[in-house]
C-alpha cells in the first residue's frame, strides 16, 4: 500500500497542464449544442412552432401530429451535429441524473434500415423503474415508470447523444424525481405572485422564480484520489491528519489560479458554453485546492437542470485533466467544506425584479410586499426549509464555523431593518393624510436610496438578503437544487396566496384603500416574523441560546431535521398548493432516511476496512522495527539500554494503545451495526445509525490520525492531506 501511495505521488507531481487552444469567444460557442426555441423554429412549420411555444409558456398539450414534427426536427438537427442516439434525461431521487440511450437506427422489412425518431418516442418512454428509489410507492416487481418530455427545458447534445429533459413518474402517477414537484411549485408561485402583482401593475402576465447557484468543489489529482479507498467509495476522507499548513494564512482565497486548475476550468467553461450553461465567475475558494464557479441567473427549472448537468460534466472534464472532482460537502477535516449558494428572486413578465427596491413609492410598496411575504414564509416554514438541505454530507458542514448553522434565520441589514421598524409603527386601520405623507416620506420614499450593496455580507446567515435577491447559503455542494427550491417556492407561493386573501378582505370588509390594506397586512407580518431576523454572528454559541428563546428549531442532524418533511403542516402546505400529495411526501421521507442510513453504513464499513487492514498492520510493522531497534540497543548497551531506548519504548507503548483502541472500537462499531441492521423501521434505523454508529467515526479517526504522526512516513499506507491538498 505504501508503494501505491508513493507511485501515486510520483504520478501526481509528473502531471503536465493540458494546453488548449481557444480561438472562439464564449458568445460564439454559447448554446451551439442546445436546441433552443430560436434554433428549432427554423426546422418547424409555423403551426408546430406556435404549438411548441404554447407548451413552453402556457403548459398547453401538444397533439400527436405536432409531436411527430418536433421529433423530426430534433432528429434532423442533432444528426447534423453527429448525434446517433437519444435519451430521456431525468433526475431520479438518487441525487444524480439518469439516462438510457436508444439509437435513431431502425430496421425495415426489406432488410434495409432507416434513421427514425417519432413523436411518441419524444413525448413518453417507459424505463425500468424497479431499481430507482420509490419509498414504498410500488413493489419491486412493479417496475413500470414513465419519463415524459418537459418542453420548457431545451434538448441538448452531449457526447453525440440527443438529451431530452423529462420528468419521471410511477405507473400510478406519483413523482419519482426532483423535477416534477419543482415544476408544480414554479407554476404555483407564478399564479399567486402574478395575482399579487396585479395590485401594482395590471400589465404583468406572469412571474417566474429565478436562480443563480454558486458551485464549490475540490480538485484532487486522480492518482492520489485513487490511492485513497475512502475518497473513491464515499467521496470524502474518513481518516487523515491535518496538514501543518491548511487555510490559516488565507492565501488561497481569490489567489492566482494554479495552471492545471486553470486549464481544467477553461475546458469546463467551453463545455458549459456549448450546453448554454451561462457560467461567468471562477475563483479559488478558502481551502487549498478548493474552487468555485457561478453562472448568470436563469429561470429556476432551467438553472436546476444546468446545475445537475454541470456536476456530471465536471467529472468527465476532470477525468480528461487527471483530476478527481470532489463535490462532497466535507471531503477534508480541518478545512472548509463546500456549499452551493442558491440566489433566489422573482421576475415579472415586464422585466421587473420583485426583490429589487424601485425608484417610486409604488414600486417600493411592491418590493416591500414580496420582501416581507418572503420573510413570513421563511419564518412559518423554517423547520421545513432546514429539512430541504438535510443530508449526511451537509451534517458535517452546517455550523462548523465555515457554513451557516442548522438554525434557519434571515439577515436583511440595518437599513431594511429600520424600514421594517418604521412600517411596524404605523397606526392600525385607515391612515390619516399626515400618516400617509409621513409613511411615504420616511419609509417607502426612502427605499430608492438603498443600493444593491446596502448591507455588509453576513457569511454566517443561511438566508441573507443581498440587495436584490435572497441568498440561501446552506445548500450542500452535492445537492440537487430542486429540493430546496421546491420548498422555498411552495412556501412563498402559499404565503402570497393568503396575503392576497387578507388584503382583499380588508378592502371589502373594512372599506380600506388598497395601499392601506396592504400596509396593515404587512405590518402584522413584520410582527409575526421578527424572530427569524438575525443580524449577528450565526456561528456563535450565544445565537443558539437566543434562537432557542425565540422558538426556532436547531435540528443538527439529518434524521431529526427530516421529520419536518412529514408533519401535518408540511402535508397541508404541499397539498394546498398542488405540489405533492401525501403518498409522494411520505415516500420521499422514506427515501432520504434510507439514503442517510446507507451512506453511514458504507462509511462505517470503509472506515473499518482501512483502519483494520491498512492502518493497524502498518502500525504493527513499524512497532516491530522499533522492537528490533530496542533489542539491538540491549545487546550492545546491556546495563543502560533502557535510558537509551526511552523514546522508542514510549513509542511502542503509545502505538500499542492506539492499536488496541482502534481494534476495540471497530469491534464495537460492527456489533452495534449488526444489531441496528435487524431493525425494520426506517426512521428508527436512521436515528440509531446517527446516534450509535456515527460517534465511532471520530473516535477511530482520532487514534488513526495519532498513529499517522508516529509512524515512519516511508511506510504509511494512505496519501496524506499535505500531499492531496498541495499538489498542483
Amino acid at each position: 500500500m505504501a508503494t501505491l501511495r508513493f507511485n501515486a505521488i510520483e504520478k501526481a507531481f509528473g502531471r503536465e497542464a493540458k494546453k488548449i487552444d481557444y480561438n472562439e469567444r464564449n458568445s460564439d460557442l454559447f448554446g451551439k449544442n442546445v436546441l433552443s426555441p430560436k434554433v428549432i423554429k427554423t426546422y418547424l412549420t409555423k403551426e408546430a412552432y406556435t404549438s411548441l411555444m404554447d407548451a413552453i409558456n402556457k403548459g398547453a398539450k401538444i397533439n400527436r401530429n405536432i409531436a411527430d414534427q418536433i421529433a423530426m426536427a430534433m432528429k434532423t438537427w442533432s444528426s447534423e451535429r453527429g448525434a446517433t442516439h437519444y435519451t430521456h434525461w431525468f433526475q431520479p431521487l438518487t441525487g444524480s441524473t439518469a439516462e438510457k440511450h436508444d439509437s435513431f437506427f431502425e430496421t425495415t422489412g426489406d432488410g434495409g434500415s432507416v434513421e427514425k425518431f417519432s413523436g411518441s418516442e419524444l413525448v413518453q418512454q417507459e424505463p425500468d423503474a424497479s431499481s430507482f428509489p420509490n419509498g414504498g410507492i410500488r413493489n419491486t416487481f412493479e417496475a413500470r415508470g414513465y419519463t415524459a418530455w418537459d418542453p420548457s427545458s431545451p434538448a441538448f447534445i452531449y457526447e453525440k447523444t440527443l438529451c431530452i429533459p423529462t420528468v419521471f413518474v410511477s405507473y400510478t402517477g406519483e413523482a419519482l424525481d426532483y423535477k416534477t414537484p419543482l415544476l408544480k411549485a414554479l407554476s404555483s408561485i407564478d399564479e399567486t405572485a402574478t395575482a399579487v402583482c396585479k395590485y401594482f401593475d395590471k400589465n404583468i402576465k406572469s412571474v417566474s422564480a429565478s436562480l443563480g447557484w454558486e458551485q464549490e468543489y475540490f480538485l484532487i489529482d486522480e492518482a492520489l484520489a485513487n490511492a485513497r479507498p475512502d475518497i473513491i467509495q464515499t467521496g470524502r476522507t474518513l481518516l487523515g491528519h491535518s496538514s501543518s499548513k491548511g487555510q490559516q494564512l488565507d492565501d488561497h482565497y481569490f489567489g492566482s489560479i494554479p495552471d492545471r486548475a486553470f486549464h481544467f476550468m477553461r475546458d469546463l467553461e467551453r463545455e458549459c458554453m456549448l450546453l448554454a450553461i451561462p457560467v461567468k465567475t471562477r475563483h479559488n475558494e478558502v481551502a487549498p485546492n478548493q474552487f468555485e464557479l457561478a453562472p448568470i441567473y436563469e429561470e429556476t427549472n432551467q438553472a436546476v437542470d444546468h446545475n445537475s448537468l454541470l456536476m456530471d460534466v465536471m467529472q468527465k472534464v476532470g477525468s480528461k485533466h487527471k483530476f478527481k472532482v470532489l463535490l462532497h460537502e466535507k471531503p477534508f477535516a480541518g478545512v472548509n467544506g463546500s456549499g452551493k449558494h442558491n440566489n433566489w428572486s422573482l421576475a415579472t413578465s415586464t422585466g421587473v425584479n420583485l426583490l429589487a427596491p424601485g425608484k417610486t413609492p409604488t414600486n417600493n410598496l411592491q418590493f416591500l410586499t414580496f420582501f416581507i411575504n418572503t420573510l413570513k414564509a421563511v419564518n412559518d416554514n423554517e423547520e421545513l426549509i432546514r429539512a430541504s438541505i438535510a443530508s449526511a454530507g451537509n451534517d458535517h458542514r452546517l455550523g462548523a464555523n465555515e457554513a451557516p448553522p442548522a438554525i434557519i434565520s434571515a439577515f436583511i441589514g440595518t437599513q431594511l431593518s429600520a424600514v421594517l421598524k418604521n412600517l411596524e409603527e404605523v397606526t392600525n386601520g385607515k391612515l390619516s393624510p399626515e400618516e400617509k405623507t409621513d409613511l411615504k416620506l420616511n419609509v417607502v420614499g426612502k427605499i430608492p436610496e438603498i443600493l444593491l450593496d446596502n448591507t455588509d455580507r453576513n457569511r454566517t446567515s443561511p438566508f441573507a438578503f443581498t440587495g436584490n435577491k435572497f441568498e440561501f447559503r446552506a445548500v450542500g455542494s452535492a445537492a440537487n437544487c430542486s429540493n430546496s427550491m421546491t420548498v422555498l417556492n411552495t412556501a412563498v407561493s402559499r404565503q402570497l396566496k393568503h396575503f392576497k386573501i387578507e388584503v382583499d378582505q380588508l378592502i371589502e370588509e373594512k372599506d380600506l384603500k388598497k395601499d392601506e390594506a396592504i400596509f396593515n397586512v404587512l405590518r402584522e407580518y413584520i410582527k409575526d416574523s421578527k424572530r427569524i431576523i438575525f443580524e449577528g454572528n450565526g456561528y456563535g454559541k450565544q445565537w443558539e441560546i437566543e434562537a432557542g428563546k425565540r422558538g426556532l428549531s436547531n435540528n443538527k442532524n439529518t434524521p431529526t431535521a427530516l421529520k419536518a418533511k412529514v408533519s401535518e403542516k408540511t402535508i397541508s402546505l404541499y397539498e394546498e398548493m398542488g405540489v405533492m400529495n401525501k403518498t409522494e411526501i411520505l415516500a420521499r421521507y422514506e427515501i432520504q432516511l434510507e439514503e442517510y442510513t446507507m451512506r453511514l453504513q458504507i462509511e462505517s464499513r470503509v472506515l473499518g476496512d482501512i483502519a483494520r487492514n491498512h492502518v493497524i498492520p502498518t502500525a504493527i510493522q513499524y512497532q516491530n522495527t522499533l522492537l528490533e531497534n530496542v533489542r539491538g540497543l540491549k545487546e550492545i548497551f546491556t546495563e543502560n539500554y533502557k535510558s537509551l531506548a526511552k523514546e522508542q519504548l514510549k513509542l511502542i507503548v503509545d502505538i500499542s494503545k492506539h492499536i488496541e483502541s482502534i481494534n476495540s472500537m471497530i469491534n464495537s462499531m460492527i456489533e452495534t451495526r449488526k444489531e441496528i441492521n435487524k431493525l425494520e423501521n426506517t426512521e428508527e434505523k436512521a436515528h440509531m445509525y446517527c446516534d450509535k454508529v456515527k460517534p465511532y467515526f471520530d473516535k477511530i479517526r482520532y487514534h488513526s490520525d495519532k498513529l499517522e504522526l508516529l509512524i515512519d512516513d516511508e511506510i504509511w499506507p494512505l496519501v496524506k492531506y499535505r500531499e492531496m491538498l498541495f499538489t498542483r
